[in-house]
């Protein structure tokens, strides 16, 4: 059956296929210990459906097993040899049409498959990203890798460029083994973190994370955090960059096709200009259109402020007049750095995060 499973799952495109039981899971204490210290920030959905996240059974009752798929995004071209002073940093995995789109299909087909192994009594669920499940743990339970200091999951074949989706059914898989840590003494992707964010190994406090910051945080990003955003404007990939396993990072199949080239350096004034449609133009089919226009000009506004100078202030001047309140708040507060900069003769250096004269 197992054998069946995971060679379906390689023609639909997914990299990994592997299964654990839908028991759950032994991380359920420490989970509940971060959503005390209130580390998931406005997330509010992560405690809302705790109960669910923690027992498998609360989501699909007779469930088994759980199916854990992977799909790397790891991508093969060469990096950009120009740097463009004027360009947003958008995320690797949202250089993509959106993921949750290219895995519906996929995973719906692979869903059928393992209800037609079980024959007519199994039901089974698909999820990407989107269900009550405490994916990382499941999937190192399930030997598909580990979960890094940085609390991102880690394959010792595909590195951390990857994508998870789970399927749960009540179909019964053998299960594989688990896979244990492989961080070692390794501290690396702590001191890549521009805000501090991952406080201790295996500690994430979300609030001071960029890529919540950029993404989640609907509404203002705190002052003293904007400077240490530098000019990234959806999502960070500081700390999965600074991780020596992706040294072992391969392509994927699945996602390769859907690649982006418009989102890897993003000209930042282009950007503010976008009105609502223009906006929903521009990242039809991206994960960058949930953000909607008011939060990718908010973060566009704060890369500004720090990368900017004096010939971006026009732009800024008139995106301080927006309707929107959050972006003319960030446009002034961008305004007021560049105007700091310019009177100290002082520039910013992206390659360094921090400003040098």
């Amino acid at each position: 059956m197992k054998p069946a499973l995971r060679q379906r799952a390689r023609e639909l495109g997914f990299d990994e296929c592997r299964c654990t039981t839908a028991t759950p899971p032994a991380t359920g204490g420490h989970y509940r210990r971060w959503l005390a210290q209130k580390r998931q920030g406005e997330m509010a959905w992560l405690e809302r459906n705790a109960n669910q996240r923690l027992d498998p059974q609360k989501i699909l009752p007779g469930a088994k097993s759980l199916i854990c798929l992977a799909a790397s995004y790891h991508s093969e071209s060469p990096k950009p040899k120009v740097y463009l002073p004027k360009a947003g940093v958008v995320a690797r995995y949202a250089r993509f049409t959106d993921y949750h789109e290219v895995f519906g299909e996929k995973l719906k087909a692979l869903s059928n498959f393992v209800d037609e192994l079980g024959g007519a009594d199994t039901r089974s669920l698909w999820y990407v990203d989107t269900g009550p499940l405490l994916e990382r743990d499941f999937a190192q339970r399930a030997g598909l890798g580990f979960v890094g200091k940085h609390t991102n999951l880690i394959s010792r074949r595909l590195g951390n460029w990857i994508f998870l989706a789970e399927i749960l059914t009540t179909l019964e898989v053998e299960p594989d083994a688990p896979e244990t840590n492989h961080c070692g003494q390794c501290t690396r992707c702590l001191t890549a973190c521009p805000t501090n964010a991952i406080t201790a190994p295996f500690q994430l406090d979300a609030r001071k994370c960029i890529a919540y910051l950029t993404i989640e945080l609907k509404g203002a990003i705190p002052i003293e955090l904007r400077p240490l955003v530098g000019n990234r404007i959806y999502g960070c990939d500081d700390c999965l960059a600074a991780c020596p396993w992706n040294r072992f990072a391969q392509a994927g199949n699945l996602m390769s096709p859907h690649a982006r080239a418009d989102l890897c350096q993003p000209d930042l004034l282009e950007l503010l200009a976008l009105d609502n449609a223009q906006f929903k133009a521009r990242f039809a089919g991206s994960p960058i259109l949930r953000t909607k226009r008011r939060g990718l000009l908010r973060n566009v506004c704060v890369a500004l402020g720090n990368v900017g100078d004096e010939t971006t202030l026009p732009a800024l001047a008139q995106a301080a007049a927006d309707p929107e309140p959050l972006i003319a708040e960030h446009a002034r507060w961008a305004s007021q750095q560049i105007e700091a900069r310019r009177a100290t003769n002082i520039r910013f250096r992206p390659e360094t995060r921090r400003t040098v004269t």
